[in-house]
């Protein structure tokens, strides 16, 4: 809906002529409408708009087909007006209307839940196309007051929340997701929007105020920083601190390099790699580091900056795990300073020369391990095996090759051929302390399985016995 200014006159239509101007005729009951003056923009009220106060439908569906700075006459036939009824003493029964109108302005109200509980009335126009989504955190300004004007809250300083969490009431996360950068809105909140509920029974306003009131909420959206949930289960948060160049992100197999902090949530440091003059440089999705902050470095872009949230779940074998307790999360200051897509490096493979034919096809070995780490991921593991014996068909001494293929032999119950790639990795690499682990898995492994024979063998014998 909309609330217009405008400026008007009326006259009984017995009361005066009509310019001798070109008419237009709105609908079909009789509704004429002359301009005096055309409107300087191209908007126009939308049609089922109101204006301030009780109107008749003829004024409904004039004010609509108006121009901003617009004026017109309208010739408003009784249907439209105030019918047999009348406005007594000034308007007689059956009487047409010829009204003078100018639309001055408008000011566009928004029903944001569809039932009128929270209207939005537009002061400001805010910037752009783009609004807050739930994980976004925003800083916004409000001052909120009941009906009778009391002041209930007010934050001239702004305030920061996470969209999602809300801050206040309702009616303010609710309306800031529709809201622009920079703009100023004024919300008509009615009770069941303008307070928490604990599940039982309303809270009580500041002031021993009943809750149980409407509310007038003035609001100003600042600014926003945009959250991502990576892992899409808000176990890895991305909030962006600087937006990166461009569209292009890592994929698998991209040489990266980094600066990053990482924070306990008391605030130490645990770990800091690289700087400005020789940033840390690592292929991704070959565990060179925790999961968690390599799924988040993937989604970001060339010299982003971002604050990066991390559960313990996340941090899977890697050392940093040792640190922390499995409700813990992690804090990491991260910017993507540069990265190498392997795709762009091995694509023209056929002009390289012998040296970087070598370096391309230690890519290729790369790409194929990484596809076999998300394969293991996605349950994959017919596909995860085939990929680590390409690897080892071309390099048949690669550790993380016979590794991987082993995780694909356990999982899919073929123990002789896991312990056969597992001794071999071993005998490569002795000291290896994931082969170590998963050694450990295959011997528990073999363990249960033997238990099994042995209970359907014990039952085959009862049987016979």
């Amino acid at each position: 809906m909309a609330t217009t200014s405008l400026k008007s006159h009326f006259e009984t239509a017995t009361e005066t002529k009509p310019p001798s101007s070109v008419e237009r005729e709105i609908g079909k009951q009789g509704l004429r409408k002359q301009i005096l003056r055309k409107g300087t923009s191209w908007q126009t009220p939308l049609l089922g708009d109101e204006v301030q106060g009780e109107v008749i439908k003829g004024w409904d569906e004039g004010v609509a087909t108006m121009k901003k700075g617009e004026r017109a006459i309208f010739f408003i036939p009784s249907v439209l007006a105030y019918g047999e009824a009348g406005s007594p003493p000034l308007i007689p029964s059956n009487s047409s209307l010829v009204f003078d109108i100018e639309l001055l302005s408008w000011s566009t109200i928004r029903d944001i839940t569809g039932d009128g509980g929270i209207l939005k009335k537009i002061i400001k126009e805010g910037e752009g196309w783009a609004t807050p989504r739930d994980n976004d955190e925003v800083l916004v300004k409000y001052e909120a007051r009941l009906q009778n004007g009391a002041l209930v809250s007010e934050s001239n300083e702004g305030v920061e929340f996470r969209v999602f969490d809300g801050h206040l009431c309702p009616a303010i996360s609710k309306t800031v997701r529709t809201m622009r950068r920079g703009e100023k809105a004024e919300l008509a909140v009615k009770f069941s929007y303008g307070i928490e509920n604990d599940g039982y029974e309303a809270t009580n306003i500041e002031g021993g105020v009943s809750s149980f009131s409407n509310l007038t909420i003035q609001l100003e959206l600042l600014s926003w920083k945009s959250v991502v949930d990576v892992t899409g289960d808000q176990k890895v948060l991305k909030k962006i601190k600087k937006a990166g160049q461009g569209f292009d992100r890592p994929n698998e197999g991209s040489l990266v390099k980094v600066i990053y902090i990482g924070r306990l949530e008391d605030g130490t440091v645990f770990e800091t790699r690289g700087s400005n003059e020789e940033p840390f440089e690592f292929t991704t999705l070959e565990e060179n580091v925790n999961e968690g902050l390599e799924r988040a470095i993937m989604t970001m872009k060339k010299e982003e900056q971002a604050t990066v949230t991390i559960s313990a779940e996340y941090l899977c074998s890697h050392e940093v795990s040792e640190l922390v307790s499995v409700d813990s999360v992690l804090h990491y200051e991260v910017t993507l300073i540069d990265f190498t897509k392997a795709a762009k490096i091995i694509e023209f493979d056929h002009s390289f020369t012998d040296d970087e034919k070598h370096q391309a096809n230690g890519l290729r070995l790369s790409c194929h391990l990484n596809n076999a780490a998300c394969k293991l991921k996605l349950e994959d593991y017919s596909e995860a095996s085939s990929l680590c014996t390409k690897v080892l068909e071309l390099e048949p001494l690669n550790v993380k090759a016979l590794y991987r293929r082993s995780q694909a032999y356990l999982k899919t119950s073929e123990l002789e051929k896991a312990e056969a790639d597992i001794k071999r990795a071993l005998t490569i690499d002795p000291n290896n302390r994931d082969v170590k682990l998963v050694y450990m898995e295959l011997k528990d492994k073999q363990r249960e399985h033997a238990k099994y024979q042995a209970e359907i063998f014990g039952t085959m014998l009862s049987k016979m016995g």
